[in-house]
């Protein structure tokens, strides 16, 4: 069985693939961002090891996160699952998009990176300059864009590592909201799927998928220049570096 990290997992589709993966018998390490949400999230997946206290809001807490993972020792699957839909666009950039880069920088490597993107990301823009004071101008379609593309520059510098990312669809969370009409149960699946199951399509890497299928990507999310160049603006804005494999 698989021992997996799901970052945002207590309420939503972390707290739904975590169930899911606890269900399956996986052993399961949870995120939550404060000692009331931590209690739901223990509550909701009652089999978990434990569960980890962040606001990934604050780059400070993040790298302290960091650490606390690797003290409980490796793992075989990460889920970058957090991220938030509004507040400040420096707000949103950070959940969404430095929290997920300094944790695969700073967390040991597992065999599987899974990260949460979304439909939207195919309007994002792809202008990092904007991302040099912070990242106060990104709107969450930016956001999901740039989780695309780190997605995208793992895969092809890890080549050990399975990384890939998700679009989990229009579902009825607290961030889509009641009305949104995709399907609630194949939007956890996914990503759950991607961290555990010995499928080879799941065994895949650089790859994009919607409902355990691939989808249309970013056409600029190949860019091995865009990448590398996200990569030095996020060291810059965090002070984290990206140690590259041999690509």
């Amino acid at each position: 069985m698989a021992r997996i990290f799901v970052t945002g997992s207590s309420d939503g589709l972390g707290r739904m693939a975590a169930q899911r993966m606890a269900q399956q018998g996986h052993r399961l390490v949870l995120h939550a961002r404060n000692p009331q949400r931590a209690q739901d999230a223990l509550q909701s997946v009652p089999s978990a090891e434990g569960v980890l206290i962040a606001d990934l809001a604050r780059i400070d807490e993040v790298k302290q996160l960091a650490a606390q993972v690797n003290a409980l020792g490796r793992f075989d699957a990460v889920i970058h699952n957090a991220g938030i839909y509004e507040g400040s666009g420096q707000e949103i950039f950070t959940v969404n998009v430095l929290a997920p880069y300094i944790l695969t920088c700073l967390i040991e490597k597992p065999r599987r990176l899974v990260y949460l993107g979304s439909g939207m990301h195919l309007s994002g823009r792809s202008w990092l300059r904007s991302l040099a004071s912070g990242g106060g101008g990104v709107s969450y379609s930016d956001s999901k864009f740039y989780v695309v593309l780190l997605m995208k520059a793992v895969a092809r510098k890890w080549p050990d590592v399975h990384a890939n990312a998700v679009d989990p669809g229009w579902v009825p969370t607290k961030m889509g909201g009641p009305s949104a009409p995709d399907d609630l149960e194949q939007g956890c699946e996914t990503q759950a799927w991607l961290a555990v199951n010995a499928d080879a399509r799941a065994q895949v890497s650089g790859r994009y998928f919607y409902h355990m299928r691939e989808a249309r990507i970013h056409p600029e999310a190949g860019s091995m220049a865009l990448q590398d160049e996200f990569l030095a603006l996020c060291e810059q804005l965090t002070g984290v570096h990206f140690a590259a494999g041999e690509e």
